[in-house]
């Protein structure tokens, strides 16, 4: 009996001590920028002499122009895929797909400013 108790004891402190690590360790998953970076640089090459600076620019700066978290996500998926600014219809909810022009004439200017002067 004794020795059942204190067999449930180490393996209520085992447990414990593994969930509590867990809480602790910050999560391995790559933030959502670096993700983005990573995807997003090989279709800038060849194209801007920095890939990754114009990448991180049109993250930080023209997606973030916009408010709307599904076009935002369209947009992103878009440079990441292509290399250039894209939002295609089927990527966001059908009420949202009118704002579509109007999200690229809001990035415009942050698009310009990222492919040609990223550094500012």
């Amino acid at each position: 009996m004794l020795l059942r108790f204190c067999a449930a004891v180490f393996i209520s402190f085992l447990t414990f001590n593994s969930v509590q690590a867990q809480v602790r360790a910050p999560s391995r998953l790559p933030d959502p920028r670096s993700e983005f970076v990573r995807q997003c640089a090989p279709r800038m090459l060849g194209r801007w002499e920095h890939p990754e600076e114009v990448c991180g620019c049109l993250h930080d700066h023209a997606a973030a122009v916009v408010e709307d978290r599904d076009l935002r996500e369209a947009l992103l998926r878009g440079i990441s895929e292509t290399g250039v600014p894209t939002i295609e219809t089927d990527w966001v909810p059908t009420s949202k797909q009118s704002e579509i022009g109007p999200t690229f004439t809001k990035i415009a200017k942050p698009t310009l400013q990222c492919m040609f002067d990223p550094a500012k």
